[in-house]
């Protein structure tokens, strides 16, 4: 999975999100994770970009957020 960072990250966070997303094929992947975490993490947002393409907004930490582009 590509990443396009469009923000500075702290390296440490960096390795941890890099690392995170080298697990995640699905977007069940994704939701299965938010949900296995003890303060569990729910989609923030659905941006829908046409009617195939939709932004996946979830809050990795405070003030970081992933989006996963859908198709």
């Amino acid at each position: 999975m590509d990443i396009e960072w469009r923000t500075n990250v702290d390296p440490g966070a960096r390795r941890a999100i890099e690392a995170l997303v080298s697990s995640q094929r699905t977007l069940e992947d994704v939701v299965r994770w938010g949900l296995s975490l003890a303060s569990p993490r729910l989609i923030a947002d659905v941006v829908v970009q046409d009617e195939y393409n939709h932004d996946v907004v979830l809050e990795h930490s405070a003030g970081v957020y992933l989006v996963y582009d859908t198709t």
